[in-house]
């Protein structure tokens, strides 16, 4: 027999608000209050990634007055909890009735049945909103610190990483705002690809390496300033190892989370050219101590060097990728990109399943561009950890512009083209303090 009655009540606790509290104090009302604290994991499953780590969320709601006892709670569903602890309560607000939550609150409904355990719904708290205090803790942006680090807790919490280039400020913007509810979860991008191809091409210079630093690094402070998600940097072929060393002290120091070298040397040429143009693979040595060299000059764990592997790309089959994969990953890479310019993924799926047999393995990244038809579901599967759109903001601006203005030719005023325009209100208001 229980000396007091338990009073279950689950949260994610990232923004702590006064609804919050008010939960919390009609649960102790009824007994004892064990607070099941969602892990990032779980939270990750359906929205973002909360700001702060479950550690962190743990000590706060540990210290609020009336909580007996915090629990993990590992998924969105409550059942595996509830069947552990067999509370006599659980304490919800009343806005899980309807919307995403409601096919939780039906389970959590028949599993206290069980052992005649009660539901005890509190009426919503009005004037506060989450979506509100997200929105103004963007507005107020992040730290680089905290934006550095977010990438291992990204690939620590979600199976796979989503992830969409972006060139400039605005199409940085449109990466951090897009968002789409579906399948009772909210999709979005987990962070942002900053690519050599997409900038270059946005300068009208080819790909071939040709803005340095400096450019590409003033490219990178618009997207900074503008963004709070993680920032994975293109850094081609990382340039000479003493020259690389300084890219990692400067990207760290900025807060971008990883840099992504490719094992190729010469004149760069963009991979979905293939064995048409001339690619030469670095040495496995050579590449390795690049790898190295870059991870000593880290200041912090938490930049990631991962490094890819263009043997597909030079016609050298999954085999040579494979020895280069257990090479990199020896020489202290934290990830490996497999790439492949073919628009049948056998290779890469090939690749993947041979890569999972490795006693020692980091996280996986692809880029399917040529093969887009594959969904983020079978990467998942083959054990991909992030996926990378790496060029389609630029690809499908170019043709809208280019048609808006061949119609301005065509009828000599702007009028017809104004359905493919966004409206001058709306693209001030697209930026924040613009209005």
């Amino acid at each position: 027999m229980r000396e007091k009655p338990i009073a279950y009540v689950a949260m994610s606790a990232d923004l702590v608000h006064p609804g919050h509290l008010n939960i919390i104090n009609e649960a102790k009302k009824l007994g004892n209050v064990v607070l099941g604290l969602l892990t990032d994991k779980a939270i990750a499953s359906y929205k973002r990634l909360p700001y702060m780590t479950y550690e962190q969320r743990k000590v706060i709601v540990e210290n609020i007055k009336g909580v007996k006892e915090v629990v993990a709670q590992e998924t969105l569903d409550y059942v595996p909890n509830l069947l552990k602890i067999k509370p006599d309560y659980v304490v919800h607000g009343d806005d899980w009735k309807e919307g995403p939550q409601k096919e939780t609150r039906q389970r959590v409904i028949e599993t206290l049945r069980g052992w005649g355990g009660q539901l005890v719904e509190i009426p919503y708290t009005q004037g506060i909103s989450s979506t509100q205090l997200n929105n103004a803790i963007k507005e107020i942006g992040t730290t680089p610190e905290i934006r550095l680090r977010k990438l291992r807790r990204l690939l620590n919490a979600k199976p796979i990483v989503r992830v969409i280039e972006a060139h400039n400020g605005l199409t940085g913007l449109i990466a951090e705002h897009s968002k789409v509810k579906k399948d009772s979860k909210e999709n979005e991008f987990d962070a942002m690809w900053i690519s050599s191809l997409t900038e270059s091409t946005a300068k009208g210079k080819p790909d071939i390496e040709l803005p340095d630093l400096s450019s590409r690094i003033s490219v990178l402070q618009d997207i900074l300033e503008a963004t709070t998600k993680p920032i994975i940097y293109d850094g081609d072929t990382g340039g000479q190892t003493e020259h690389f060393t300084f890219l990692v002290r400067t990207l760290e120091r900025l807060g971008v989370s990883a840099v992504i070298i490719e094992d190729k040397t010469g004149l760069k040429k963009n991979s979905l050219f293939g064995t048409e143009v001339s690619q030469v693979q670095e040495d496995i040595d050579k590449f390795s101590y690049k790898i190295s060299e870059g991870k000593k000059a880290q200041v912090t764990q938490d930049f990631m060097i991962i490094a890819r592997i263009e043997s597909l790309i030079a016609g050298k089959g999954v085999s040579d990728a494979l020895l280069r994969a257990k090479a990199y990953i020896d020489a202290g890479a934290d990830g490996i990109m497999i790439h492949s310019k073919e628009k049948d993924p056998k290779e890469i799926f090939d690749f993947c399943k041979e890569y999972s047999k490795f006693e020692k393995k980091v996280p996986l990244v692809v880029i399917p561009s040529t093969f887009s038809h594959v969904k983020e579901d079978e990467l998942k599967k083959a054990g991909v950890n992030i996926v990378i759109y790496a060029n389609q903001l630029l690809r499908s601006a170019y043709p809208a512009m280019k048609k808006t203005a061949e119609t301005i030719l065509e009828n000599e005023r702007a009028h017809e083209a104004e359905i493919f325009c966004m409206s001058i209100k709306d693209i001030i208001n697209l930026i924040p303090g613009g209005k």
